[in-house]
């Protein structure tokens, strides 16, 4: 699902130029506020056993807090894919000014 996400978004970086990656620090300022809580949350979980993951879908690489590499690369590309979507519509729409950018 991971790679499915970032070939059906990553491309928009180059074909209508939306510069997410370019604009990194702002992507990360977007990304770690929602995504560390939930990894802590996720954390909570796996360690009451709340919930788990299955071994046969994962690589089985471990991150901290016994977090499975896919859960933290879901946090990661899943919102990088949704800020490219947005901004591939800001790029075909033109103008559309959103966020902290001046009008």
């Amino acid at each position: 699902m991971i790679a499915f996400t970032m070939v059906g978004s990553f491309w928009l970086e180059i074909a209508l130029k939306v510069r997410v990656l370019a604009r990194l620090k702002r992507v990360i300022k977007s990304i770690l506020p929602i995504a560390i809580p939930f990894l802590i949350w996720d954390a909570y979980a796996i360690n009451r056993g709340h919930w788990y993951f299955d071994p046969k879908q994962i690589l089985g690489i471990f991150g901290p807090f016994n977090i499975p590499l896919e859960e933290f690369l879901f946090f990661l590309i899943i919102p990088i894919a949704a800020i490219m979507t947005i901004e591939a519509v800001r790029a075909v729409k033109k103008h559309w000014t959103i966020g902290d950018e001046k009008r």
